[in-house]
């Protein structure tokens, strides 16, 4: 029977122990950076490539056996519920943007729901609102200023915070979105800190719009 080694690692002023089958050796590498898929990932530190030209993702055990621990648990209050997460929309006729932005938000923190133009963000918001809304312009059925000119008539979408993002760089299209109540407006490729962090300057300021009202 093969003996499982233990490995003991410390990051700052955590540790964690992590049971393997074998230690093959170790090696000092160069890290890089990863892509956008990835960078929001938990756990990931980089990537670098091998002798034999594979590229490997370089991982954080400590930072990965931590990562439950600041998670609140309804157990250690009893009786006491924990907040609900905000929600965001994320309206996009591209499918990989709703699904990158969709592993970005959640990543940190947020629910995330997705609708793929005007008409289908409209439909999902009958039955629930969202804390905010990420808003591309062009889109099939209806597009981001129609979306956002009949929200922001209406007294029960009026108050929910709109982010625009949009590969239209044109001042006048800023102004036009502007112009209809849009909160902010962001530029494709988006930064994601910059993305991030309106989000959370917005969350923090509003009352929560979920559960159908």
């Amino acid at each position: 029977m093969r003996q499982q080694k233990l490995l003991l690692l410390q990051e700052g002023g955590a540790r964690a122990a992590v049971l393997v089958d074998e230690v093959i050796g170790n090696r000092e590498v160069i890290i890089k950076g990863v892509g956008p898929q990835l960078s929001g990932v938990a756990g990931i530190l980089g990537a670098t490539a091998l002798g034999d030209g594979r590229s490997v993702l370089i991982l954080n055990p400590v930072q990965l056996a931590h990562r439950g621990d600041a998670a609140p648990r309804a157990a250690d209050s009893p009786g006491v519920r924990a907040p609900e997460a905000p929600l965001v929309m994320v309206v996009d006729d591209s499918l990989t943007v709703r699904k990158f932005t969709e592993r970005l938000l959640s990543g940190h923190g947020y629910q995330v729901t997705t609708a793929r133009d005007g008409m289908d963000a409209m439909e999902q918001m009958a039955v629930s609102l969202p804390d905010v809304i990420l808003l591309d312009i062009e889109m099939p059925r209806m597009d981001g200023f129609d979306l956002t000119r009949k929200l922001k008539q209406s007294p029960r979408t009026a108050c929910v915070p709109i982010i625009i993002i949009t590969s239209r760089a044109a001042e006048k299209h800023r102004r036009h979105a502007l112009g209809l109540g849009v909160d902010a407006y962001l530029g494709k490729p988006y930064v994601e800190q910059a993305l991030l962090d309106q989000i959370a300057g917005f969350v923090q300021s509003i009352p929560r719009h979920n559960g159908g009202r």
